[in-house]
């Protein structure tokens, strides 16, 4: 498959696995699609950034692969994420609470380049998850309850992965001064 093909320059795509008709760029689920492969390129720059934390690496990991599913699922391909993904996610981000010290109210981010980059990450899953909405409000997509739920879930875990960096770096949160 070549890299390019042109058919894109006037600004419409179609998407792998759909209809295969031509749709605007700029319409939601090509938007929806961009803020999923952003954060997904996003989280590969953190993986490699978190190489002396293994279990953060391997969530990261994790999450990648659950992104392509998501990303399959709403360009129209047959894939679903799969049922216990959301229970897992939960799971972990219930093993880091107990590890790290209890929320006393909001924090800056930051603390470690770790735990900043993995606060950027939690933004972005943020933005692709509003991108997903927009795109299920306008019928132009119908993600499975459990990519929903788990496109919910992400932020948490990448909020509770941003606050382990910070606490295995021995750095204690900052809270803002109001």
């Amino acid at each position: 498959m070549a890299l390019f093909t042109g058919k894109g320059d006037g600004g419409t795509t179609k998407t792998f696995g759909c209809n295969q008709q031509r749709i605007s760029k700029s319409s939601l689920v090509p938007e929806a699609l961009g803020a999923l492969d952003e954060l997904n390129a996003f989280l590969g720059f953190v993986k490699m950034r978190s190489t002396s934390e293994s279990r953060i690496t391997d969530a990261l990991r994790a999450t990648q692969e659950t992104l392509f599913i998501v990303q399959a699922e709403v360009a129209g391909a047959d894939k679903r994420v799969g049922e216990g993904v959301v229970k897992q996610v939960e799971e972990l981000v219930n093993a880091i609470e107990k590890e790290i010290p209890p929320i006393k109210g909001f924090s800056i981010a930051g603390g470690t380049e770790l735990s900043a980059l993995l606060d950027v990450a939690r933004t972005l899953a943020r933005r692709a998850e509003r991108r997903l909405i927009a795109a299920v409000e306008a019928n132009a997509v119908a993600p499975s309850k459990e990519t929903m739920a788990y496109m919910n879930r992400l932020s948490s875990l990448l909020f509770a992965l941003a606050r382990l960096a910070n606490h295995l770096a021995g750095v204690a949160e900052e809270n803002p001064r109001y």
